[in-house]
Parts: structure tokens; C-alpha cells; sequence
């Protein structure tokens, strides 16, 4: 059974707690030691730490950040060296190539892994392709209530559109699928954002031709039940990304 050490003790490390379906969590750890605290309840038999040094040196293999991009920008360089792998679903983090860069060279000097799981979206692996057949088009079209970008309107408005580059020096907190979807095509993302009243879900449009042909997705997520502004998705997909760690059947490019 793989063993994990959880870092980010809020709304996605709970859901992971409580779905822990073919994992171990040995650790856990939040800079807000209120929410460790409150991780003890749902993991009686996993060791809480409130020190980032005393988790790392803990027993576990993979290190699984549910917390923020400011979190992988900390702790993800230490993780590697203390040899663990690392699961990062804050993807955006690697929005800053030159860090992107550092770990990944990290990562391969010592042999351990740095996994992206699909988060907010389907189809993430066949977008894959991009890194062996060229695409012509790929177009991330996001669309959530005002609420979420903090504003307040009554039409539908395009808050944002560029690179995701461009994007997260704007909106740093609607990157994340953006992000996941340049490196897995390994190519820019043309992004836009939208506000609008009317939607009651995050929407992601994914729009991409190639040589294969083309196609688009459509991806309306609900909610987490206990965090509206976090994807319940996203969090199931952590979960199953280290489900399937230890099967000898791999399914998906």
C-alpha cells in the first residue's frame, strides 16, 4: 500500500482523508495549525505535525500537496531531496518555467517522480499527443460565477484574455487547469476568462485541432460540499491518481 504524507490540511486534504481508497496517510502537515487539528479527527492513526521539517523527515514515499502554489514553491524543492515524490495538484506553481525547470532536473538527478494529476478536467491525457503531432489550436475557455473572481455584475464579461503566462500575474487563483493543459500538450494555452451571472457551475471549454482532426470538451464541475470555490473534482482526482500507483494494468496514455 502506497504511503503518502498529506500536506494542506483544508477542504481537498479532508476529502482525500476521508476517500483514502488504496493509500496509507503515515503524515500530515498545514502551516495553520488549526486545521491540523482539525485533520485529527478524520486521521486518528497518522502522525500530525505542525513543523514542515519534522513532516518531511517522516516515513512516507510520496509527499501530496493539497494546499496552494505558494505551498509547491516552498516545499517542493525539500521534498525531492529528501526523497520523496511528489504529487502536486497546484499545478499552477509550474507556471514559473525557471522553477519548473529546477525541479524537474532535481527530480531526474535523483530518480524520483513529480506527478500532475488531471484536477478540474477530462481529457488531459489524450492532449498528450501534442508532444509527438503538433497542434494547430489549443483554446481554454473558462467561465464562473462573478463570485468567484470577487466581483459583481449582471452581463456576462471576458475578464481575461492571453497566455497563461499573462494569466497568473492577473488571476493566480483560475490558472491551475491552464497550466496543466500547456504541459501536457507541451505547448502555449490561449486562455480566456469569463464572468457570468448565469452559470451556477465552473465551466472549462477545451478547443483543439491538430493533425488528428478535432474536438472539443466540455467540463461543468460542481462544487465540493464543503468549499464552493474548490472543484470536487479536482480532489477526486488525486485520489484516483494514487489508487492506481501499484496496479500492473495501466489504462490511458
Amino acid at each position: 500500500m502506497v504511503r503518502i504524507g498529506l500536506l494542506g490540511c483544508g477542504n481537498i486534504g479532508g476529502i482525500i482523508a476521508r476517500h483514502k481508497i488504496g493509500i496509507e496517510i503515515t503524515s500530515f502537515f498545514d502551516a495553520a495549525s488549526a486545521k491540523v487539528d482539525t485533520m485529527k479527527g478524520l486521521l486518528e492513526h497518522a502522525r500530525a505535525h505542525y513543523d514542515f521539517d519534522n513532516f518531511i523527515r517522516d516515513e512516507f514515499e510520496i509527499l501530496v500537496e493539497a494546499a496552494s502554489v505558494g505551498a509547491v514553491l516552498q516545499y517542493g524543492e525539500t521534498a525531492l531531496q529528501r526523497g520523496k515524490d511528489l504529487v502536486a495538484l497546484s499545478v499552477g506553481a509550474f507556471a514559473d518555467r525557471g522553477f519548473r525547470n529546477r525541479l524537474e532536473v532535481l527530480a531526474g538527478s535523483l530518480g524520483r517522480k513529480i506527478r500532475i494529476p488531471s484536477g478540474a478536467l477530462f481529457g488531459l491525457d489524450n492532449l498528450k499527443i501534442g508532444q509527438v503531432s503538433a497542434l494547430d489550436r489549443l483554446v481554454l475557455r473558462t467561465t464562473k460565477h462573478p463570485a468567484a473572481f470577487g466581483l459583481q455584475t449582471q452581463e456576462r464579461t471576458l475578464l481575461f484574455e492571453g497566455s497563461a503566462e499573462e494569466c497568473i500575474r492577473q488571476y493566480p487563483r483560475n490558472v491551475n487547469v491552464a497550466v496543466a493543459l500547456s504541459l501536457a500538450a507541451e505547448r502555449p494555452v490561449a486562455v480566456q476568462l469569463w464572468a457570468d451571472p448565469a452559470v451556477t457551475r465552473n465551466t472549462h471549454e477545451i478547443h483543439i485541432a491538430g493533425a488528428f482532426g478535432e474536438t472539443t470538451i466540455l467540463t461543468q464541475n460542481l462544487p465540493s460540499p464543503d468549499n464552493p470555490s474548490t472543484s470536487y473534482l479536482a480532489a477526486l482526482s488525486i485520489i484516483t491518481l494514487l489508487k492506481n500507483l501499484d496496479r500492473p494494468l495501466v489504462v490511458g496514455t
